[in-house]
């Protein structure tokens, strides 16, 4: 089992309760002076220390606070971090980048080493601006509402509570009429809070635009696209991509609806969408979190021993939180941990399929954390999206090769597999959507809510299939893109999905040709953290960066077969 690493910089027992807690090792490293690229190297050394003691610190605060949003505690304990330590850090990261950068020595380090993490910085310095400071801390704030606003809410049906992930299983019912009385409650339900989160993102909007323009861009879209380190594709890129799911994947979907519709005998509404075709019950393949725990180790150990020590050491160490509960916030995460390597698992398990499709998947963020866990610097951990979702996403197919723990019987294996492989398919035109979703929203920042809304349903229609029967439910359909927390907590973090799930397509692949060498392939991609370019990484992988519609149609067209 792993345990806290020993400091070298920062005294063993340190605790955050104020800033002047923390200052004078930023002030230690601001005040030293370079006599050989030895000393420099220490300094980088001595700095990732005490950012990944900070980073480890906030992330248990947002831990501890997802856990338990009713808990007002937790949620200062967390906002306290985000007004008054992180603004206090920010100007001090930007002097020490600056430091860095301009010390003689920095020419020495060597560049195959830290090429990447350089580059970084100096697009850091290039878009600092001490004037959003107090912006990001207001946005820390607002964003975090969104969590204990959909967090606290539940419907109440066959005289049982139940939070919105626990109704949704119910929209696999084989009785057509339960499954629209839930999905009726579910809609709702978040129809009652549509326009409070409507409010909330025009506030975070403008915010976000503000600090685009103290940085010397014309929009927050380029802005961010700076600020996530979007070096290897641009917006242009994207809007092929968007092009490309239209073209090649969205007349899939269809055919797939159209399917569906005839094995049903009847047209789409949207409370049939996740019900089998066959009528059969919907597959429980675990009883409680404890249960989903113990199959996970089981199927991991089934593809790689390491994968299964990874889940198991998170155990010992308590680091997972999986079942649904009220008062716990939407969603899932695998959380890294800076300091002592070892990442935390939450989500919202509620016995179904997509549970175990979403544990495996954070399971990958967990190995990706485990494998890059040695790697020098703190900051050749921290991956770009693109990269940490291809470890997630080839994990959910790669553990195939385990899931008869979940699903014994060949016929509820083939299910599982099936209703996954066609989920892949369908949540591509998803992704895109709320990809050009929000580049239309921050190039138009001063669009009103009732434009964004037709702009939406617009885009619902050109992603859409036509198959599915909204009528008199338009406005559940024109507010939908508010059950996605990214677009609220993490914008722009989205099109990675889209882009990792093609490797991760194509890191199957390889695995069905020569699995050793494909697992082989895959540890070695992980564990290079943020060390090369995102292009360099998944060529070590054994695959391709690149989502153009030939390439995607390639892919795709493996997938049909294995449905087939």
């Amino acid at each position: 089992m792993l345990t806290i690493i020993h400091r070298h910089f920062l005294p063993n027992k340190i605790k955050v309760n104020s800033w002047t807690d923390v200052q004078p090792y930023f002030e230690d490293l601001l005040s030293r002076s370079f006599n050989s690229v030895e000393d420099l190297k220490k300094w980088l050394k001595d700095r990732s220390e005490l950012e990944a003691f900070l980073s480890e610190d906030l992330a248990w605060r947002y831990v501890k606070m997802t856990c338990n949003t009713l808990d007002k505690d937790l949620e200062q304990a967390y906002l306290f971090f985000v007004n008054e330590i992180e603004p206090q850090i920010a100007p001090y990261s930007d002097l020490l980048n600056k430091k860095l950068i301009e010390s003689a020595f920095c020419r020495e380090l060597d560049t195959d080493t830290y090429f990447v993490y350089l580059r970084g910085i100096q697009k850091e310095i290039e878009i600092f601006s001490e004037k959003n400071i107090p912006l990001y801390a207001q946005i820390a704030t607002e964003s975090q509402k969104y969590g204990s606003i959909v967090g606290g809410l539940s419907i109440e049906f066959e005289g049982k509570e139940l939070t919105l992930q626990q109704a949704s299983n119910y929209l696999k019912h084989t009785d057509r009429s339960i499954r629209e009385k839930v999905f009726l409650l579910i809609q709702e339900k978040r129809w009652a809070h549509a326009n409070e989160l409507d409010e909330l993102f025009n506030q975070l909007i403008q915010l976000r635009h503000q600090v685009a323009i103290n940085a010397g861009f014309e929009n927050y879209r380029d802005y961010k696209f700076a600020e996530l380190g979007r070096f290897d594709y641009t917006p242009a890129d994207c809007f092929s991509f968007h092009d490309a799911i239209k073209k090649e994947i969205v007349p899939l979907v269809k055919k797939f609806n159209q399917n569906r519709a005839k094995a049903l005998g009847h047209s789409l509404k949207p409370w049939d969408l996740e019900v089998d075709t066959q009528q059969r019950n919907a597959l429980e393949p675990f009883t409680s979190g404890a249960d989903l725990l113990d199959k996970t180790v089981q199927c991991f150990k089934k593809i790689d021993d390491y994968f299964a020590w990874c889940i198991a050491t998170m155990d010992e160490m308590n680091r997972l939180d999986l079942e649904s509960r009220k008062g716990k916030a939407p969603g899932g995460y695998n959380y890294p941990m800076a300091e002592t390597h070892v990442p935390f698992i939450f989500m919202n398990a509620a016995s179904s399929t997509r549970d175990v499709e979403t544990m495996v998947h954070e399971g990958g963020h967990a190995v990706h954390s485990f494998l890059s866990k040695d790697l020098e610097l703190a900051a050749f951990k921290n991956c770009p999206s693109e990269v940490a979702e291809l470890a997630s996403m080839s994990m959910e197919l790669l553990s195939y090769e385990g899931m008869s723990v979940f699903y014994p019987e060949p016929e509820s294996y083939n299910r599982a597999k099936e209703e996954h492989l066609e989920g892949i398919i369908k949540i591509l035109p998803w992704i895109a959507c709320i990809d050009q979703f929000q580049h239309w929203i921050y190039t138009h920042p001063t669009h009103t809510t009732d434009e964004r809304k037709t702009y939406w349903a617009k885009l619902s229609d050109e992603y859409g299939t036509g198959e599915v029967d909204w009528s008199g439910m338009e406005h559940f359909r024109n507010s939908s893109w508010q059950k996605q927390l990214h677009l609220f907590e993490v914008p722009f973090y989205y099109i990675e999905y889209g882009i990792a799930q093609l490797g991760a397509i194509a890191v199957w692949r390889n695995y069905q040709l020569d699995k050793t060498k494909a697992i082989e392939q895959y540890k070695k991609a992980l564990s290079l953290g943020y060390t090369k370019p995102i292009k360099e990484i998944y060529k070590e992988a054994g695959i391709e960066f690149n989502f153009e519609a030939s390439y995607i149609k390639e892919l795709v067209s493996f997938l049909e077969k294995q449905l087939n």
